[in-house]
């Protein structure tokens, strides 16, 4: 079995990919909201209360995501803390997923691959790429997020030259029918 990852910056279009990936009959782990299934564990809650205090979370013991992302995208030692909370609960699910699956080939879409070092338990990668604006475009229409937010995320990732160059794919999603390019992929795959 191949793992491929699926990558590409907040807006690119990977999520899309990762639709057509499914509807193809492939199966796709996807990486956010595995780090989303996280926060269900009391264990991952109370080091997100050890780190960060307080302040991300309401009267009712509940983490608030938004408040929570302003600190973090703001600031990259608070990133790199919280990722060191999510990312080997991430990686230990995926291991887990992958261990049920029966395929030649498995994708793992992560926005933050390359960052996190996932790309190193890949056997290729493939890397979405869009215009900046249009990414932000398809953000703000999707999350309501004001461009301020969205270019802070964007500046805590890899830029589309940064995360092609490591990639073995590229797959422009702004101007080029996707779909022939994922197929001409997944033929050299």
């Amino acid at each position: 079995m191949k793992i491929i990852g699926l990558t590409g910056g907040i807006g690119s279009g990977k999520s899309s990919i990762a639709k057509v990936l499914i509807e193809l009959g492939y199966a796709v782990y996807n990486s956010d909201l595995a780090a989303k299934k996280a926060y269900d564990s009391p264990a991952i809650v109370d080091q997100v209360m050890a780190k960060f205090g307080t302040e991300v979370f309401d009267s009712k013991q509940q983490i608030q995501f938004k408040s929570l992302a302003q600190l973090v995208f703001s600031d990259p030692t608070k990133l790199a803390a919280l990722n060191e909370i999510i990312h080997p609960f991430v990686k230990k699910d995926f291991e887990a997923w992958v261990a049920q699956q029966k395929g030649k080939l498995v994708f793992k879409e992560a926005a933050i691959l390359f960052e996190s070092r996932a790309n190193l338990f890949c056997d290729a990668v493939i890397s979405v790429t869009a215009d900046e604006k249009i990414r932000a475009a398809r953000i703000q229409k999707r999350d309501a997020a004001t461009l301020q937010e969205i270019k802070t995320r964007m500046n805590r990732q890899l830029t589309d030259n940064e995360r092609n160059k490591l990639a073995d794919y590229v797959i422009n999603n702004e101007s080029e029918l996707v779909i022939p390019q994922l197929l001409k992929v997944l033929e050299l795959l």
